[in-house]
Order: C-alpha cells, then sequence, then structure tokens
C-alpha cells in the first residue's frame, strides 16, 4: 500500500513538474486598435481587448501593427504572423522559431526587423538573396552603393542591383546574422523579399496556412 502511494505521489510530481515546464504558446493571427486575435497554446482563435486576460496571457496594448502581450510574466511585442513561446520548457528552441500565416492570397507577408528597422517581407523562395529596393536599404542603414554593382533581370528588365551584407535580419524571435542580399535601384520590389539565403538557413515547416520557421545556424 505505501509503495502504491510512494508511486501516485512520483507521478503527481512528474506531472506537476511538467506542467511547471510547460511553455505558453502564442501567436497573432489579426491586428486592431485596441484589440487582437491570438492562438494560444494551439487552440482557437480568441479575440481580446486591451486589458483582458486568456489563459495566462493579457493584452497590453494594440494597433494594426503590433500588440503587447504580458506571457507568464514576462512582456512581449508581436506584429501580425509573430508568435512567442515563453516558460520554463525549451527556451532555446523557443528562442529560435517563428510562426507566419498566409493572406487571402496565400502569400506569407509579415514584420522584420533589417538592422533594427521595421521592413514589411515576402517570404520568396523564388529569389537566391534577401531582395530589398533602395529606400529600404537607405530606411536599414544600408549603404549599399559600396556593395558589387550587378545586373540582374526582373518583370520590368534587367536593372543594377549591388551586392550587400546585411549585419542583422530579425523575424519574431528568429535572428540571423550576416546574411547575403540585394540591393535593387528605384521603388522595386515594394516589399523586402526573403530569399534563399536567408531561407536557407531555417527549416520551413508548413501546414495548412501556417508556416514555420526554426533556426538552422
Amino acid at each position: 500500500m505505501n509503495s502504491m502511494r510512494s508511486a501516485l505521489i512520483l507521478v503527481t510530481s512528474l506531472l506537476f513538474s511538467n506542467a511547471c515546464l510547460a511553455d505558453t504558446n502564442v501567436n497573432i493571427v489579426g491586428l486592431f486598435s485596441s484589440k487582437a486575435v491570438l492562438i494560444i497554446n494551439g487552440g482557437k482563435p480568441k479575440t481580446l481587448s486591451v486589458g483582458q486576460t486568456s489563459d495566462g496571457v493579457k493584452l497590453l496594448a494594440a494597433d494594426s501593427r503590433m500588440a503587447t502581450l504580458q506571457i507568464e510574466g514576462k512582456t512581449k511585442q508581436l506584429g501580425m504572423g509573430q508568435a512567442a513561446s515563453v516558460g520554463g520548457g525549451n527556451a532555446n528552441a523557443a528562442a529560435s522559431s517563428v510562426i507566419l500565416y498566409a493572406n487571402r492570397e496565400g502569400h506569407f507577408l509579415s514584420d522584420c526587423q533589417i538592422n533594427g528597422a521595421t521592413l514589411k517581407f515576402l517570404v520568396d523562395t523564388g529569389a537566391t538573396t534577401v531582395a530589398l529596393n533602395s529606400g529600404d536599404a537607405k530606411f536599414a542603414n544600408i549603404d549599399y552603393k559600396r556593395g558589387e554593382p550587378i545586373q540582374i533581370g526582373t518583370a520590368n528588365g534587367v536593372v543594377t542591383a549591388y551586392r550587400v551584407t546585411i549585419a542583422s535580419l530579425k523575424i519574431g524571435a528568429v535572428t540571423l546574422n550576416q546574411v547575403e542580399g540585394s540591393v535593387l535601384e528605384g521603388g522595386s520590389p515594394s516589399v523586402v523579399l526573403m530569399g534563399m539565403s536567408a531561407l536557407n538557413r531555417l527549416d520551413m515547416k508548413r501546414q495548412d496556412i501556417a508556416l514555420t520557421l526554426t533556426k538552422k545556424y
């Protein structure tokens, strides 16, 4: 009888320990003024207004670009399609993944930070490098004219581009350093094209409208 009781206590302790170690996973699937639509721990989407709490996640602030959340006592800022995982389980794995959601056209469009500057990007497996226009490059403090000039073909014909190295590229919790990029003179592309120079350093897993990017190195 005592051995059975000890076994029960051990199982209960293990379950409690695993529960304490489990991360809280939050995905942003909708952003509005003072409201955000969240998926918490893989559940159904929930709409929270500023000040509301659900499953231990509190919405502190929100607008059309960013949500500020309190998760497990920690404050996190997330943009559309971004995710965070907070807890004691596997912090290293959580810090190296981000979940993006396809828009109505099936494209994965979200925010990234290049050298600390926030820009819109589109996942583009057909692009060799991370490509951005000269205006976005200036906004991200990239002195692209010091890069190697090259000629590349686009839908509008052959244009001059400059091969550069992007010091820091951040997508949600994923940060890549020293990423090869191309800067095109003019206003095209209208958003940053997240090409294979970045995507090759990420594992990509798609399930329905969700695309999970996990840092490999």
